[in-house]
C-alpha cells in the first residue's frame, strides 16, 4: 500500500485522508518528518493564504496566513522534490509549488468573486493546453470547484501551466522534467461521497497521484 505523506494540519485533512484510504493508499498526515523515508508520495493540501515574502512582495490583498506553516510546507517539498518522490498540490498546494521553484502570485484575483468560498465551493469551467496530465484525463474542456482568491502569476523554472479558467486564472500546472503536479481546485471535493454532477470526479487525478508514486 502507498504510504503518502499529507503536509497539513491535524484535523484539517479529512477529506484528503478520506478520498486517499478509499484509493487504496495509506495517507499520514503530519508537519514532523526528517525525511521522505517511508513515503512514497507528498500531498500538499489547501489551506489560508501565503506569506507574500516568500515570493518578494509587500502585502497587498493577501488575507489570513501562517508564516511558520507556510516555511514548514515549503522544506517538506524541499525535501521530496530533492529525492525526486511525486509531488500533488492542491489550491494553496499548487500555489506552494510553483513558488518553490520561483514563480510568484497574485494576492488579490481581479475576478475573485468568480473563484472565491462563498459558503460553498463555486464550479466554474476550464480548459487544458499543451499535452499534458490533466489533458490525459479529462479532456480539452472541463467543470472543475473554486475556493480561492489568490492565484499564481509568473511561473517558476520548469513549471508548465496547462489548465486555466475562462478569465485566465490558472487551475493546473505540472514540472517539466520532475513528477510534480498540482490543481488550483479540489479534487477530494469532488469524489466518493462528495461527488457532483456538474464538474469532473476528482478520484482520477487522485487516482492518476497514486499510481505515479
Amino acid at each position: 500500500m502507498k504510504r503518502i505523506l499529507i503536509a497539513g494540519e491535524q484535523g484539517k485533512t479529512t477529506h484528503y485522508e478520506t478520498a486517499l484510504n478509499l484509493l487504496g493508499a495509506c495517507p499520514v498526515t503530519t508537519l514532523h518528518v526528517p525525511s521522505t523515508l517511508g513515503f512514497d508520495g507528498l500531498l500538499l493540501p489547501g489551506g489560508g493564504d501565503i506569506d507574500p515574502r516568500l515570493f518578494g512582495q509587500l502585502q497587498k490583498g493577501t488575507r489570513a496566513f501562517d508564516p511558520v506553516l507556510d516555511r514548514i510546507q515549503l522544506t517538506i517539498l524541499k525535501a521530496f522534490v530533492l529525492d525526486r518522490k511525486p509531488v500533488f498540490g492542491v489550491c494553496k498546494g499548487m500555489q506552494l509549488i510553483n513558488i518553490f521553484f520561483g514563480g510568484d502570485m497574485v494576492q488579490d484575483l481581479s475576478t475573485a468573486h468568480q473563484h472565491e468560498y462563498l459558503g460553498k465551493d463555486q464550479v466554474h469551467d476550464t480548459r487544458t493546453e499543451g499535452i499534458g496530465v490533466l489533458g490525459r484525463l479529462y479532456g480539452k474542456k472541463f467543470a472543475v470547484n473554486s475556493a480561492h482568491h489568490q492565484g499564481v502569476d509568473l511561473p517558476g523554472c520548469g513549471i508548465l501551466y496547462t489548465q486555466f479558467a475562462a478569465d485566465g486564472v490558472v487551475e493546473g500546472l505540472e514540472h517539466r522534467y520532475l513528477p510534480v503536479w498540482g490543481v488550483q481546485w479540489h479534487p477530494e471535493r469532488l469524489c466518493f461521497g462528495h461527488k457532483r454532477t456538474d464538474a469532473v470526479d476528482g478520484s482520477i487525478v487522485l487516482r492518476n497521484f497514486i499510481k505515479k508514486t
